[in-house]
């Protein structure tokens, strides 16, 4: 944030110096502006708002080397969810569009505390449709972000004007659609730029930072390597060895705001990709006894709601437009 009374980043302040702090106020009300923009573009796209479980006998195991919390339910060793993606699948059961404001716990490396937009407790905007393909999963979210600006924009400029954000700032972003490369072509680019980056791996925090920095608006990375993301990720028929999946970029240093893919479903070829990824399928019981069953093709993403509204807001750092705020390896009430 640009303005004046804004802290360094030596970490979350006090609960009540934070909430009684005027921009922390501001924030917080266009977040809320946010999350009431989506509930909105999402009902006329004919989705339900579906709760989804907080804790779990397995979590999404694909996080980018954070740890998952246990919790101890009734004797047996549970999960908080990191994400609820494999829920969202099952989901698909009752009703062919779901969406959850969804709660997510990850204990992040300790080096992500200074990245300006980990938290280890964080919201996500969770997104699911069965039958639909990455194209029209990744057009949807393009519609959620812009459909959220315009309204930020609309309903809180005195929020914008105090946080010194200038609306200016997404002339590009509601222009024209968002662009879109692909993880190999991030990879040369990054390589030309002098940024060490692996063909096989996930673009590092370096990596999308730059990107990210040089963007004048947000784009997609699609097609990660086979290996770089989790079993639940569908491969490429018509190029094996990539997976149907993209990253949402913010433009301005932002970096990442969405994940999503088009979803594996069949049974055996979860149980392969898990034993890929080092994952024990037995582990995961429940999940692969609907996989038999039957379950939907779908495809979904994740949008980070405090990242979002840190990219709306123009916030230094995620805490800051976080009402109570957790960083990695701080101790905070």
């Amino acid at each position: 944030m640009n303005d004046a009374d804004t802290a360094a980043r030596s970490g979350p302040r006090a609960p009540r110096t934070h909430l009684t702090h005027p921009p922390t106020r501001a924030a917080l009300l266009i977040q809320h502006r946010v999350l009431t923009s989506v509930r909105a573009t999402l009902g006329r796209h004919g989705f339900v708002e579906l709760p989804l479980p907080l804790v779990g006998p397995v979590t999404d195991p694909g996080v980018r080397g954070a740890k998952q919390a246990d919790v101890d339910y009734y004797g047996t060793t549970y999960k908080i969810m990191t994400s609820a993606i494999l829920y969202k699948q099952a989901a698909m059961l009752a009703f062919d569009k779901i969406f959850c404001i969804a709660p997510n716990l990850r204990l992040e490396p300790l080096d992500t505390a200074v990245t300006g937009r980990h938290l280890v407790e964080f919201h996500q905007i969770d997104v699911e449709a069965a039958g639909a393909t990455r194209e029209e999963v990744m057009e949807l979210a393009q519609s959620l972000v812009t459909e959220a600006v315009i309204d930020v924009v609309r309903e809180a400029p005195d929020e914008l004007e105090r946080l010194g954000r200038d609306a200016g700032a997404f002339a590009e972003l509601l222009d024209k659609p968002f662009e879109r490369m692909s993880h190999a072509e991030a990879v040369t680019h990054l390589t030309a730029l002098g940024v060490r980056q692996s063909g096989t791996a996930e673009i590092t925090w370096e990596g999308e930072r730059v990107l990210s920095a040089k963007a004048g608006r947000p784009f997609f990375v699609t097609d990660y390597p086979k290996g770089s993301r989790g079993f639940y990720d569908r491969e490429s028929i018509d190029a094996p060895g990539t997976l149907r999946n993209f990253d949402l970029i913010a433009p301005e240093g932002f970096g990442e705001l969405a994940s999503g893919a088009e979803r594996e479903y069949e049974p055996g070829k979860i149980i392969e990709r898990m034993r890929e990824t080092g994952e024990n399928p037995a582990k995961y019981g429940w999940y692969l006894d609907l996989v038999r069953e039957g379950i939907h093709p779908s495809a979904g993403f994740g949008i980070g709601l405090e990242r979002l509204v840190r990219y709306v807001t123009g916030a230094d750092d995620v805490w800051e437009v976080c009402a109570f705020p957790k960083l990695p390896g701080m101790i905070t009430r």
